[in-house]
Formats: C-alpha cells, sequence, structure tokens
C-alpha cells in the first residue's frame, strides 16, 4: 500500500505559498508508517520547529490499474476519506532552496494522518464535495473538490501513466488556502460536510 499526494491543486494554495500554478499534477509519496490512524494523538517531532496542518480529501482505490482512461478512473475508486498531509515547512524550505527533493518534509512517521473512508455512492459523495479543518474549534481551512485544478478522474488517470495502482492505495488529493502552523496542545477536527470524519491533538 502506497500513499500518493498531490500537490498545488487549489489556486488559492498555490497563491499564498506563492507557487507556480501547475500544467499537470505534481505528486509526490508517503511511505506507508506515514499512515495515523483511529484519531491517535501526534508528537511534535524533533527535528522541526515549524510543523504545518493541510487538510485534503483522499481517495482509496478499489481495484488495481495502470493507463487508466480518464472515462473509467471513477470506476477505481469507490471510498472517500479525509486526511491531514503534516508537513515540516522549515525543513521543505531548506530542500527547496537547495534545489532537494523534500520528502524529508513530508514522509516522515505518523504525517499522514486518515479518517475511516465513507462509500461515495451511500453517502451521495459523487459531485462537489465539501470539507473543512477546525484549531481549536476555530476554522481554518475550508474547501469543496469543484475548485480542484484537476479532477479526481483526472489525477487517477495521470498518475496510473507512471504508478501502478493497486487496491488499498491512498491518494491525497490537495489542499485548500488557510495552512498554517501546529503547535502543542492544538487539537485538529476535519469534516466531509458537516460530519465530523477526523480528530487529531498534538502532544
Amino acid at each position: 500500500m502506497k500513499i500518493i499526494c498531490i500537490g498545488r491543486n487549489y489556486v488559492d494554495h498555490a497563491k499564498e505559498l506563492n507557487n507556480p500554478l501547475p500544467e499537470s499534477p505534481l505528486f509526490f509519496m508517503k511511505p506507508e508508517t506515514a499512515i495515523q490512524i483511529r484519531n491517535r494523538p501526534f508528537y511534535y517531532p524533533n527535528f522541526t520547529k515549524d510543523l504545518h496542518y493541510e487538510v485534503e480529501l483522499v481517495l482509496k482505490i478499489s481495484k488495481n490499474g495502470k493507463y487508466i482512461e480518464e472515462k473509467f478512473a471513477h470506476k477505481y475508486y469507490s471510498h472517500i476519506g479525509i486526511g491531514i498531509d503534516l508537513t515540516a515547512r522549515d525543513l521543505q524550505r531548506e530542500c527547496k532552496t537547495k534545489g532537494l527533493p523534500w520528502e524529508i518534509a513530508k514522509a516522515f512517521d505518523f504525517s499522514a494522518p486518515v479518517s475511516e473512508f465513507l462509500d461515495k455512492e451511500k453517502e451521495s459523495l459523487t459531485g462537489d464535495i465539501s470539507f473543512s479543518l477546525l484549531k481549536n474549534g476555530e476554522l481554518c481551512q475550508q474547501g469543496n473538490s469543484r475548485d480542484m485544478i484537476f479532477s479526481f478522474d483526472k489525477l487517477i488517470s495521470y498518475l496510473s501513466k507512471f504508478v501502478s495502482l493497486k487496491m488499498g492505495d491512498m491518494i491525497f488529493t490537495g489542499t485548500p488556502a488557510g495552512v498554517g502552523a501546529l503547535q502543542i496542545g492544538d487539537e485538529l477536527e476535519a469534516f466531509i460536510g458537516d460530519k465530523s470524519m477526523l480528530k487529531m491533538k498534538v502532544k
């Protein structure tokens, strides 16, 4: 099982980080050890002083595929959840400055808290999907799948040209504007629509 993460898939987020808009999907990987489940607490790592949250809709791949045509991509996922892409922003900035890969800032242990998954048909998650993140009870991020630069189907089709998709793989589909820093003691709660899906406390 692998975690594929999409970067810069919302215009407002790309702008807030002063990044150019991509002409094709930008993706990177997190290992299986990045997954954090069942609302377990996250322990602030000692290698960063600037840990950021990024809330994202997450697709779970339901069957194996390679070179998937966009018109068939919807058949390759049946469940949608929500996750938080935790980023060591200081390490990422340093890597970018040096022109180095920045997995060190993204792929560390437990950097991908993820919720349970909802059946997209039973929950009517087939059109615009709203989602949000509260930090210490206050709204900090709000997005909708309709605002993605690259749709779910386009992402699946594009990714499958380079990486075989396997049952159980997860795709973090990008974050809207509003990312920010976390401190010890902060509490996050992520929603799909008005349904609370994920809670995380930073210790």
